[in-house]
């Protein structure tokens, strides 16, 4: 983990087991008295005070310092009176083998006494007030005191030792005044912070972040603010506790840059119809950057209410969580916009927007919704403003909970990094997910009602390949647990990926299949009203569901096993007749040969057979706690399948015997099995294969079925497997076992290539397989795809690009004109000038999937600067530009190169940056690309090395060259 910068007179103590003697160390100084913040509240990972000793390693003398320190028994390094024996023996003189004298026993007093005096002397030296004990000698200081507190910007103690905020005191209401520039790109604002205590102290501590702080009074008396930047706080402190139960008031004044990295208060901006330059500001606080727009109390926990006042120029409109209250003018062009009192909210919901935009709306449930969008924009916004109103209402109906504010704003951004952000009142979204135009696709439309949704609208196979690349992730050692501690900004940055995300739903996906579609949505309503407008834990969910059905979550034990252990688990089969024993372990990819088998799930473990399969009534349901189980069967059943329908987020091994039964069964009937078991079918076989548990050879043979396979979700995991492999030999250069690999993908999915249409396709599961068919024909340069490719572009090209390309093939078949000079320089003009955003990040593709290297520099510095392409698609094209031997290199170059950049642009931790580094190394598989990795990112420090993506990226480059190592003989054999 990364962690923030230490004071020099601190040094982190991982070695260390307890806390108390620092504790009782710092409460034997009469002159400064400790809160009880600083220790209730004090992470597990405190630091211990060793004065002159750094966050760096110990050089020799500072070693000698810490060994001195265990011979001498200090109490305050927790070493238990054995150890301290122990390391006094170490330090013993031996006496020669030929020596038989023993000291008498007036010597041994002496020889006693002299150590207790100088052990005396040192620790007198080490503790005695205004001496701190270093390398250097005996030190002046002010008191010992600055060995437990670090030194604010201003050299003042700073009064916290915590990454975590004292709970002594908690906001209540906070009053916000802005007043954006969007030409100076600054802003200026106030903040009223209304607080009670919860415990007497003297010190307020909360969140600022690169703020200059104008002036601040406390019960409307000047204070000073204290800084520690290292931690994002300030701080000030009173000459008289705070009283339990008072409500005070701090206010600041302060003025700041407009945000340069989409986090905080930013500015974004956009090219219109006419060419000129449009600015905004907008907002995106998820989940540490409120504290960049207005000091505060930026935990989740510290909720609290909001009146919000914003400053701004005629020519723009301003927007936030609650309803304008009034507009008042200010003169020199000015008006001040002020917003209802909001309800109790985390700072990271807090939202506003200052832009000119055009809007539609339309009254819901008595709710006022508005859809926002740049003026060029206004007429993509009706299908938004029609999804949500759909969705409002049935979300009002499913929970039983009516939405309890009287507007909810939809904002398309311009130049935003998310997908979209749940603001309360005013969500904000990326142009692509919420903007649908003429040229939009079905799959376009899916994708913006989805988002706007929030993953409640669709569980069905587009869920199914989301679920797959959560195993995916968590099958490595690098990943983590749903319920993990974290402490560092970046460390909660890097909290939000798709473990967090996918995983979790697949858990509460397998609840609900548990518990019963009625019993979960029960549960869910207990849960929601319960705890409405409050911080909640996963037992408390757990809870609720108890109190609908008792099957299964009766105790929060279940759950837990899936919630605070990472990864999940191996089912292994094996049947001898009537007989199936089972046994469930880790299942973990391996790179370094770790191994957990103390780690047990309590799994509910559905099955089914040949002789009841194709209906849910034939499921059996088995709950699996233990490390092994055995269930009986008839003799008369074939085969078993386990996961039915892959409800559960585990993977399945079924042996040499149980794999061949389900290979025949499919060959003779491909639909003996659901489309989603057959899907997982082949999901688990590649993953066993990665994890040498089953041969490659298996896997082929399993793959045999699929030329009688129709179904969209198979046949699309079967081609993404199959994908990734050619990739790998890709970026080997391995042209003969490439042109193999391309040989075997065209035997299995040629004729259901060249039998697509390229015409208009109302069905979106036909439009994802005939998409994902057609681009890998395509880029594998399949003539019958590449010709009606380009017949396409010719058309739409000539037709002033009037005549339409089917949405779902726009990708497909730019790609392919963007191989040549003249189509890439008409899909440059296209990209410059289009409105529409999907349209726009499709044309981005195909320009990024040249194998021109100039253009591929070209594109890579155009993204990062932001000046012709918009910096947020800047991973989007590096995963590109990544796709192509052309490119790979250079786009590892590109990073390396500009990693101080990109780090300024997407912060460390951030999903963005995740992005980019798996991009550009999870294709490499030798061990000179494994070296180079390393090499690099270990220079990083902490720009970056300790960064979970970083140990994604190592983990998966040895489990490529482990996997090639194993398996390129059988593809030379077999392909």
């Amino acid at each position: 983990r990364k962690r923030a910068p230490l004071p020099r007179n601190m040094i982190e103590n991982s070695m260390f087991e307890e806390e108390p003697d620092v504790v009782d160390l710092a409460k034997e100084s009469p002159s400064y008295p400790i809160d009880s913040d600083d220790v209730v509240y004090e992470p597990r990972s405190s630091r211990l005070l060793v004065r002159g000793l750094g966050e760096n390693d110990l050089d020799e003398e500072e070693e000698d310092y810490e060994s001195s320190a265990r011979l001498l028994g200090m109490s305050f390094m927790n070493r238990s009176s054995s150890q301290r024996s122990a390391a006094a023996s170490s330090y013993t003189r031996q006496q020669p083998s030929n020596s038989c004298s023993v000291p008498s026993a007036k010597k041994m007093v002496v020889g006693i006494l002299v150590l207790v005096i100088i052990a005396f002397v040192a620790m007198f030296i080490y503790f005695v007030p205004r001496c701190t004990f270093s390398k250097d000698g005996c030190q002046k200081t002010n008191s010992s005191i600055e060995q437990l507190y670090p030194k604010a910007s201003n050299g003042e103690l700073f009064p916290w030792t915590g990454l975590r905020l004292p709970a002594s005191v908690h906001p209540v209401h906070y009053e916000i005044s802005l007043q954006p520039n969007l030409t100076a790109m600054t802003f200026q604002g106030s903040v009223a912070i209304s607080m009670v205590v919860l415990q007497e102290t003297n010190k307020i501590v909360l969140h600022s972040y690169d703020m200059k702080i104008i002036n601040s009074t406390f019960q409307d008396e000047k204070v000073n603010i204290l800084e520690y930047k290292p931690w994002q706080q300030i701080a000030i402190k009173v000459s008289k506790e705070l009283k339990k139960g008072e409500i005070y008031v701090l206010k600041i004044h302060y003025s700041a840059n407009l945000s340069n990295s989409y986090d905080g208060l930013y500015n974004s901006s956009y090219i219109d119809t006419n060419g000129k330059r449009r600015v905004l500001a907008a907002t995106q606080f998820e989940p540490l950057a409120a504290r960049k727009a207005f000091p505060c109390f930026d935990e989740p926990a510290f909720k609290a209410s909001f009146v919000i006042k914003i400053t701004r120029e005629a020519e723009y409109i301003s927007l936030s969580n609650m309803p304008k209250v009034k507009t008042t003018p200010l003169g020199d062009g000015l008006f001040e916009d002020e917003f209802e009192k909001s309800v109790n909210m985390s700072t990271y919901l807090v939202a506003f927007v200052v832009a000119n935009l055009s809007s539609v709306s339309k009254n819901v449930s008595n709710t006022l919704v508005s859809v926002y969008a740049v003026p060029d924009k206004k007429d993509q916004t009706h299908y938004a403003l029609e999804t949500v109103a759909k969705l409002l209402e049935f979300y009002n109906r499913f929970f039983e909970i009516t939405y309890p504010l009287s507007k909810l704003d939809l904002v398309g951004i311009p130049d935003f990094l998310a997908g979209a952000m749940e603001n309360w009142g005013l969500i904000t979204f990326r142009e692509t997910t919420l903007l649908i135009g003429d040229h939009s696709s079905p799959i376009d439309k899916q994708l913006v009602t989805s988002v706007i949704a929030h993953e409640l609208a669709h569980q069905d196979n587009e869920f199914l390949s989301v679920r797959f690349k959560a195993l995916a992730k968590d099958a490595l050692n690098s990943s983590h647990p749903l319920s993990t501690k974290v402490y560092t900004p970046e460390e909660v940055a890097e909290m939000f990926d798709s473990v967090s995300y996918e995983k979790g739903a697949s858990i509460l996906l397998m609840l609900k299949a548990t518990l019963s579609k009625v019993a979960f949505r029960k549960g869910v309503i207990e849960y929601l009203k319960r705890y409405r407008g409050l911080n909640t834990q996963s037992e408390d969910l757990w809870m609720s569901l108890s109190q609908v059905r008792s099957l299964a979550v009766r105790k929060s034990e279940m759950m837990n096993t899936w919630t605070v252990q990472k990864g999940f688990p191996l089912v292994t089969v094996n049947r001898t007749g009537i007989q199936v024993n089972l046994m469930q372990e880790h299942f973990v990819l391996n790179a370094d040969n770790a191994t957990d088998h103390s780690n047990l799930w309590h799994i509910p473990l559905t099955y089914v057979s040949d002789i009841c399969n194709n209906s849910s009534s034939c499921k059996q349901v088995f709950l699996f706690k233990d490390k092994t189980a055995t269930i009986e069967v008839s003799e008369k059943v074939k085969w078993l399948k386990f996961n039915y329908r892959s409800d559960g987020f585990y993977i399945v091994d079924y042996g040499e015997q149980g794999w061949r039964a389900l290979i025949i069964a499919l060959k003779e009937n491909v639909n003996v099995l659901p489309h989603e078991d057959r899907a997982a079918l082949i999901n688990n076989i590649f993953a066993l294969s990665r994890s040498d548990r089953v041969s490659f050879r298996q896997v082929l043979n399993l793959l045999v079925y699929l030329k009688n396979e129709t179904e969209t979700a198979p046949l699309t995991e079967a081609l993404t497997q199959l994908n990734h492999i050619f990739m790998l030999l890709d970026k080997r250069s391995d042209l003969l076992l490439v042109s193999r690999m391309t040989t075997y993908i065209f035997t299995v999915f040629g004729d259901l290539m060249d039998s697509q249409s390229w015409e208009e396709e109302s069905s979106v599961s036909k439009q994802a397989l005939r998409s994902a068919l057609l681009e890998t024909a395509c880029h594998l340069g399949r003539p019958n795809c590449t010709n009606q490719a380009n017949r396409l572009f010719v058309q739409w090209r000539t037709s002033n690009k009037t005549e339409h390309i089917p949405g779902d093939l726009l990708k497909t078949v730019l790609s392919v004109a963007a191989q040549t000079e003249k189509g890439w320089q008409v899909l440059l003009d296209t990209y410059k000038h289009s409105i529409y955003d999907s349209e726009k990040r499709k044309t981005l593709q195909a320009l990024a999937s040249t194998q021109d290297v100039r253009k591929i520099v070209w594109i890579l510095k155009a993204a990062l600067d932001g000046s012709e392409i918009q910096t947020p698609e800047l991973p989007l094209v590096i995963s590109t530009v990544c796709r192509h031997s052309a490119g790979y290199l250079h786009a590892w170059d590109f990073v390396k190169e500009n990693w101080d950049k990109l780090t300024q642009k997407f912060s460390i931790g951030s999903f963005p940056l995740q992005s980019i580094i798996m991009s550009t190394t999870s294709q490499f598989s030798t061990k000179t690309h494994l070296d180079e990795v390393e090499r690099f990112f270990g220079s990083l420090k902490e720009r970056g090395s300790k960064m979970r993506s970083v140990q994604e990226a190592i983990e998966t480059i040895k489990l490529n060259i482990q996997w090639m190592d194993r398996n390129l003989v059988t593809l030379w054999k077999w392909l």
